[in-house]
């Protein structure tokens, strides 16, 4: 999965304020907690945000079951001067070295995960290796936004690199959309066609609590992406964080 989306899938998301989320997330961390030391960037992709707290003076273990993905952020890391250790795991079977003392998982990756008990099972394994009373702040697109904005819609990103298909089909069983994305990459003056197809589930907010309530960990607020606002009935995308109470 996500290996030919791996290679165009910074010049896609360009239009995304990777510092000014960046800067959101350790407000966070700031106002419930404290910064990190030793931190967790679950599904971490091509580790943009990974090498910015890495920037920020957190040592940062980058997690993603992508070895494509990997690929890139460790070019990216090591292009920036960046330590920072990636592994190629799956985040249900998440196995670290030791704990952390604050973990993260942004722009919706928990929502690739279909199978209910898997997305339990990865917030489980996040618990396990997280100190107690620490922090894991996570983002997850909402059924809202899943029926209604991705819904059973077609998209066209038309970028100076590449130029992307994104078809989406949506079932209102479980809030899943299928997406299917083709993508169009210039090499000289020949188009070359990549196709990556994907899933994505959007929780409710029982099965999030009871997840979170399972793993030992507390929910400290929920808001509104980028914001301190308590999520409406359209919201997109919510932010939750979490502490480990036991």
């Amino acid at each position: 999965m996500y290996n030919d989306f791996a290679y165009s899938y910074d010049t896609l998301m360009q239009d995304v304020d990777y510092k000014k989320r960046t800067d959101y997330i350790c407000s966070l961390f700031k106002a419930f907690d404290r910064m990190p030391t030793l931190m967790l960037d679950l599904a971490c992709g091509t580790g943009e945000f990974s090498n910015r707290f890495a920037e920020c003076g957190v040592s940062v273990i980058g997690v993603d079951m992508s070895y494509d993905m990997l690929s890139v952020a460790r070019e990216k890391s090591a292009e920036q001067g960046n330590d920072i250790l990636y592994l190629c795991q799956d985040a249900a079977e998440l196995d670290l070295y030791g704990t952390v003392d604050g973990a993260i998982c942004c722009l919706d990756s928990l929502n690739h995960i279909t199978d209910y008990g898997k997305f339990c099972e990865a917030i489980a394994r996040v618990s396990l290796f997280l100190e107690k009373d620490r922090l894991f702040i996570f983002d997850l697109n909402t059924p809202y936004k899943h029926r209604e904005i991705l819904g059973n819609n077609t998209f066209v990103i038309d970028t100076e690199d590449v130029y992307c298909v994104w078809q989406n089909e949506y079932s209102d069983t479980n809030n899943t959309v299928e997406i299917n994305l083709d993508f169009f990459t210039l090499d000289g003056d020949t188009y070359y066609r990549t196709s990556e197809s994907f899933c994505e589930r959007a929780y409710t907010d029982s099965e999030i609590e009871n997840a979170l309530e399972n793993a030992g960990l507390k929910i400290e607020a929920v808001y509104e992406e980028m914001t301190q606002n308590s999520p409406t009935d359209t919201t997109q995308r919510v932010v939750y964080v979490t502490r480990k109470v036991n």
